[in-house]
């Protein structure tokens, strides 16, 4: 795979042999961020558990205490008093069978989708569009909830849901390249630790396998997974 000059000119300041501490990964993470928009700056988790089994499921949300540094487009399933509490509270759209029927129609311009539980019937139509791409609502990820209104604040606030993908690998944002050093560190260790406190009581061994952080754009800066475990 070929890669343009910037990647190639970001990749000759990381040791890819080397296992960073964080500050100093987060540092060559934004410094290797050299796209002329503000990236991203992601996180890859390779947990040491097997998805495949019930019990060792990782998946939950958080809070970042610095958010996203993107607006989040929030759509909710609801009706009556609620629908009017998400609409309050700042939710891009509100709807209940006719948001549902939009979606069906290839509606997708959202990032978080929050849903009273008595939606939930009309929403398991859409479990094959929204499933695929961890938009589907859910109580574990506090977006099933009575409490639309809390959700819809949350998910604008920069709630991000963590869960693992087939191999077994978590991937989220923790903020921009124009982040501060110390908004980033925040971010990334209120992540970690609550994917630390999501560990499986029957897991066996180890369970941080390997941390990867890296810019949009950009090359990966492995970070030392011993320290988190």
């Amino acid at each position: 795979m070929k890669h343009g000059k910037k990647y190639t000119d970001g990749a000759k300041l990381i040791d890819r042999s080397n296992l960073y501490d964080s500050k100093e990964a987060l540092d060559l993470t934004v410094k290797t961020a050299t796209a002329k928009f503000d990236e991203t700056v992601e996180v890859h988790i390779r947990l040491g558990v097997d998805s495949r089994h019930a019990d060792q499921q990782v998946r939950g949300a958080v809070i970042l205490p610095n958010g996203t540094g993107k607006d989040v487009k929030v759509a909710v399933f609801a009706k009556g008093d609620l629908a009017k509490a998400a609409t309050e509270a700042g939710a891009d759209v509100v709807g209940d069978a006719d948001l549902v029927q939009k979606i069906q129609g290839g509606w997708m311009d959202f990032d978080v989708a929050i849903a009273s539980p008595d939606m939930m019937g009309f929403v398991g139509r859409l479990g094959k569009v929204l499933g695929p791409r961890g938009l589907m609502p859910s109580p574990k990820a506090g977006t099933v909830t009575m409490d639309v209104a809390k959700a819809v604040q949350e998910a604008k606030a920069g709630k991000i849901e963590y869960r693992l993908d087939k191999t077994n690998i978590i991937h989220v944002p923790i903020g921009k390249a124009s982040f501060t050093e110390e908004q980033l560190s925040d971010n990334f260790q209120t992540l970690i630790e609550a994917i630390v406190k999501a560990r499986p009581s029957t897991l066996k061994g180890q369970y941080m396998k390997s941390i990867v952080l890296t810019p949009t754009m950009g090359p990966g800066v492995k970070v030392n997974p011993a320290k988190f475990a």
